[in-house]
């Protein structure tokens, strides 16, 4: 999966987010370490979602962006 990751230039280097995972955050002292930061940042987050959506109804959706 591909996810867009905003960096933002910081006093100790670099922050990450994810637009597409609300709370997503990171940083780094360098771009990248940030962006290797966030890569685990993102999987970690996935790895709580999944957790909690055991038992729940999924099902997957496709967009096309524009």
């Amino acid at each position: 999966m591909k996810y867009k990751v905003v960096l933002q230039h910081s006093e100790e280097g670099f922050a990450a987010s994810v637009p597409g995972l609300p709370g997503c955050h990171s940083q780094g002292s360098t771009e990248e370490d940030a962006l290797s930061n966030i890569t685990s940042a993102i999987s970690e987050y996935l790895s709580v979602v999944a957790e909690l959506s055991q038992g729940e109804t999924i099902r997957e959706v496709e967009v096309m962006e524009a």
